[in-house]
């Protein structure tokens, strides 16, 4: 199927479209990133600052048990001044700025790039990559891989390798026991130093997808509950529409009795019999609208509570009707049913159907089916079904679906948010393409009967 939610909506549909082409326009031509030295990173001070607290205690521990409890002999003066210039750093940033504000991105990198290097001068007195704590180069960069953007991080990795490079070369011995001298090949060494360097490639692209996943998926999430929303400001409006006819009725019949009364009694000469029944007029015209309003707002209510589940999808069917593909609709069960008509799953149910018109040959399938248990119903069409690259990933927020062809093409965005509604009201949705020789895409979703059937009048 290809974009959901584009054209030829329902009246129902129209308060989502806008958001629907907001999106996509954001996603087709998305907005320039921010200079490096403007831009706001994904992380709080607060953060970096526990953080660089958590690595100071870890470091005066190590420092400590090395140099006083296995009375091993090294630079452990110097050691601590590294460690003071961190503490003096936090001590600095909490005085001056307020935790709670976002890094700016270049902040960001700067602190990270300083616990890089602060390592690096700490394993250089401590036997290089012959130290066993070298692997903690890892962390800054799977931090920034997370909070800041993929070049950053890239810079970020490349001056961490260059750390891991210098105290290959420019190191003290490892510190050992009896003061005796502990050293490894230069094989080894280049193992340990290749070891680093997979590890930074490896966890910075594991955090970095995680990071922008989680990203993507909130973005989309975020579209659905707008979606929701404007559904929910609608019903509202409806409501309010009523509360107000029935409300205003009185008073206007009021009006409406007393303009007649005077335009009555006015003489045909008087220079306000014109005015009054023009009052008269517009006071009929006003009722006739509550009463419309009225009307609409009854019928709506009954709608909302509870339909047996033809009308429902002839509701959901009848916009696309006659739109170059024939909808036929069948439903078979278990005795009748009548279901909620929740806003849910008429708004997610009209996406999928108003793709399978647009991508259909000549036909289109509803079927609904139902027994004790479960209720299903399926939406299938005669068209190129789904390119089977994207197959098993639909309903991942802004994947790029088929075209006429079966071409990837399209924002994915709009089943992202008809399968989180239907997930939302209990519904479980499988999609695949129809089995050799037939051809075309098959919608199928799948209630458990309690959370659909509309409760007994």
């Amino acid at each position: 199927m290809g974009p959901l939610m584009t054209q030829n909506r329902p009246k129902w549909l129209e308060a989502s479209a806008e958001l629907d082409h907001v999106c996509a326009s954001e996603m087709a031509a998305p907005s320039p990133l921010p200079s490096f030295w403007t831009a706001q990173s994904r992380v709080r001070l607060r953060t970096l600052i526990l953080l660089r607290w958590l690595a100071i205690i870890g470091q005066v521990a190590a420092v400590v048990l090395v140099r006083y409890g296995l009375n091993v002999e090294f630079p452990a003066e110097w050691a601590f001044v590294l460690i003071a210039v961190s503490v003096a750093l936090n001590v600095a940033l909490v005085a001056t700025r307020r935790s709670q504000d976002l890094a700016r991105e270049w902040e960001a990198a700067a602190l990270l790039a300083y616990d890089a290097i602060q390592l690096a001068a700490l394993l250089a007195l401590t036997g290089g990559l012959q130290n066993p704590f070298v692997f903690l180069f890892i962390a800054p960069v799977a931090v920034s891989a997370t909070i800041l953007r993929p070049t950053v991080t890239a810079v970020l990795a490349t001056l961490t390798f260059a750390c891991v490079g210098a105290i290959s070369v420019w190191r003290l011995p490892l510190p050992w026991p009896d003061s005796s001298t502990f050293e490894v090949p230069e094989l080894y060494e280049l193992g340990i130093a290749a070891a680093v360097l997979v590890g930074l490639g490896f966890t910075s692209v594991y955090a970095w997808r995680v990071a922008a996943e989680e990203e993507r998926l909130n973005i989309a999430l975020a579209a659905v509950q707008a979606v929701l929303a404007r559904e929910q400001t609608l019903s509202a409006l409806g409501g309010l529409a009523a509360a107000a006819a029935h409300e205003l009725g009185t008073p206007l019949a009021t009006i409406h009795l007393v303009a007649k009364e005077m335009a009555r009694d006015a003489a045909p000469e008087d220079p306000r019999a014109e005015d009054l029944q023009l009052l008269v007029q517009q006071s009929e015209r006003c009722r006739s609208i509550l009463k419309q309003l009225s009307a609409n707002r009854e019928q709506g209510d009954i709608m909302t509570q509870r339909a047996p589940i033809r009308s429902l999808l002839e509701e959901i069917a009848a916009p696309h009707e006659g739109l170059g593909a024939e909808i036929v609709i069948r439903v078979h069960g278990d005795g009748p049913l009548d279901v909620r008509r929740m806003p849910e799953i008429v708004h997610a149910l009209g996406g999928i159907v108003e793709n399978a018109v647009g991508f259909a040959n000549t036909r289109v399938d509803i079927e609904a089916s139902w027994s004790s248990e479960q209720v299903e119903i399926m939406v299938l069409d005669d068209g190129p079904g789904f390119a089977p690259a994207i197959l098993n990933r639909l309903g991942e927020p802004y994947l790029t679906e088929r075209d006429r062809e079966g071409v990837a093409g399209g924002l994915g965005l709009g089943f992202f948010i008809s399968k989180t509604l239907l997930e939302r009201t209990g519904g479980r949705l499988d999609v695949r393409n129809e089995r050799p020789p037939g051809r075309g895409a098959v919608v199928k979703t799948v209630w458990p009967r309690a959370a659909i059937e509309a409760p007994s009048l």
